[in-house]
């Protein structure tokens, strides 16, 4: 079936778009949802006068993807996280962790948007991942991934020395009471 988008949509087109669709698929989702219209000389006409609109809002759309690229190229995320020795993460670098530092930065960009080379990183180093903008516009955001330091809590031996002798001062004797029970008997063995 043929129809025309009155929205974007994910995965099928953007609004103004003529598309062919599934039938089952116009009926029962795009058309509820007031997405697109059936093709016909009517709706052609509609969106024949709605065009210019249309056109100014998809460049709209280009000229904020083009600077946006241009601030992700420019930038460098430094993302620390718990390392061993030799340099392998403890855990995994992925889109969601990306996500998550862009939007420390400011940048909301959905996690599905961001793809990273080998889909995860789990070495110490620098590496670039993409981010897919408005149509072919592509961004690669430069990633450091460095190890974190860690923290001792552990309080030094003689300090701990120190900390059990002010308990046991501080804590108050308790004296054991005299007890008036007197201990079972042993029974002896019964000779036979």
């Amino acid at each position: 079936m043929k129809v025309i988008l009155n929205a974007d949509i994910k995965h099928l087109g953007e609004e103004g778009d003529v598309k062919l669709v599934a039938a089952g698929y116009a009926r029962n989702f795009l058309f509820p949802r007031n997405l697109a219209l059936p093709y016909n000389d009517t709706t052609v006409a509609y969106f024949e006068s709605k065009k210019e609109e249309i056109e100014a809002r998809k460049a709209q759309k280009r000229a904020d993807s083009a600077s946006l690229k241009e601030k992700l190229d420019a930038l460098t995320l430094v993302i620390k996280m718990p390392a061993g020795a030799n340099g392998k993460l403890y855990g995994a670098v992925t889109n969601l962790t990306i996500a998550d530092a862009l939007a420390k930065e400011g940048y909301e960009i959905e996690r599905k948007r961001i793809e990273i080379p080998g889909s995860t990183v789990k070495m110490v180093g620098k590496f670039v991942a993409h981010v897919r903008l408005y149509e072919a516009a592509v961004a690669d955001v430069t990633v450091s991934v460095e190890a974190q330091e860690e923290q001792k809590k552990e309080a030094p031996k003689a300090d701990k020395k120190e900390a059990k002798a002010e308990k046991k001062a501080e804590a108050p004797v308790a004296e054991p009471e005299a007890t008036t029970e007197a201990a079972p008997a042993a029974e002896e063995p019964k000779a036979e």
